[in-house]
């Protein structure tokens, strides 16, 4: 068995080089290209994020859609769930988010860096972990381990990537149902934690007031979790830290059938490729919390 641990910090760098997409212009643009409104002083095309994200499942409903991304709000999905299928099918969203991809690794690594053996090296270890993901109970991880692959090297790693990420995820959001916390609930501890975004990131982009989050803060506190100054108590922090080791031992499957030296090795790589393409400006600055 690999080491948990090992699996996370492998996990870190290519959920960056994942997430990046949604926050590029290359993924407005193609949103709007098929007819959603662009995301005008915000981080991300909402409607493009929800359609796009979950168009591997199909034509899902706004019940779905909260389910399995657990920490929004579900007012803010029905505002773009199902209404996104009216304007564009699953399908093309799916085509439309990989030609983000492809523009955005491009330009955040370059093309030498893109047709580089390296990176071929990297998709090719990605796929062959994600290709140890288990299906039962991961709806997000399933759905996307169901799509082709790419023929471009750069463009199959963020495939790769992603089946990893949302195979994570989904782990992760039993657990988080299983310590009894809801979606708010488990975003604001998180954003006590110092990691993930910020909480007027997190509230901005996830669609709750601040009256919600307050509300959310005050059921933390009664459970022991969090201070009067919003801080994590000492049990909130080890409910976190559980939260975490446990998503690692769920998440564990990929990494195992990785080996201990091929996770070493993706995880040289994608880590170099993923500083590569923060210091391009990858990610908005300021969104992130202080760990």
């Amino acid at each position: 068995m690999t080491d948990p641990r090992a699996g996370r910090r492998c996990h870190s760098p290519l959920n960056a080089l994942h997430a990046a997409v949604y926050f590029s212009p290359e993924f407005d643009a193609e949103m709007t290209d098929l007819g959603l409104p662009a995301a005008t002083g915000a981080p991300f095309s909402a409607g493009g994020y929800f359609g796009a994200r979950a168009a591997a499942m199909g034509a899902v409903g706004p019940g779905t859609v909260t389910a399995t991304f657990f920490n929004f709000s579900p007012a803010l999905i029905a505002e773009h769930v199902p209404a996104v299928w009216a304007v564009a099918t699953p399908g093309q969203l799916l085509a439309a988010r990989l030609r983000a991809a492809d523009k955005l690794l491009r330009r955040l690594l370059g093309d030498e860096v893109v047709a580089s053996k390296e990176i071929a090296e990297a998709a090719e270890l990605a796929r062959h972990a994600a290709a140890g993901c288990d299906r039962a109970g991961r709806p997000l991880g399933a759905a996307e381990a169901d799509q082709p692959v790419a023929r471009e090297p750069h463009v199959a790693l963020w495939q790769a990537a992603t089946v990893l990420r949302e195979h994570r995820g989904d782990g992760h959001v039993a657990l988080l149902t299983h310590a009894g916390l809801d979606g708010l609930e488990a975003l604001v501890s998180h954003t006590a934690s110092g990691r993930g975004f910020t909480p007027a990131f997190a509230r901005a982009t996830r669609g709750w007031s601040e009256k919600e989050w307050s509300a959310a803060e005050e059921r933390l506190r009664a459970r022991g979790l969090m201070d009067a100054d919003g801080e994590l108590t000492e049990a909130g922090t080890a409910l976190r830290a559980d939260l975490e080791h446990g998503t690692d031992r769920l998440a564990a499957a990929p990494y195992d059938r990785l080996g201990a030296a091929g996770v070493a090795r993706l995880t040289d790589l994608a880590g170099g490729l993923a500083a590569t393409a923060l210091s391009n400006g990858a990610y908005p600055t300021g969104i992130f919390g202080r760990g």
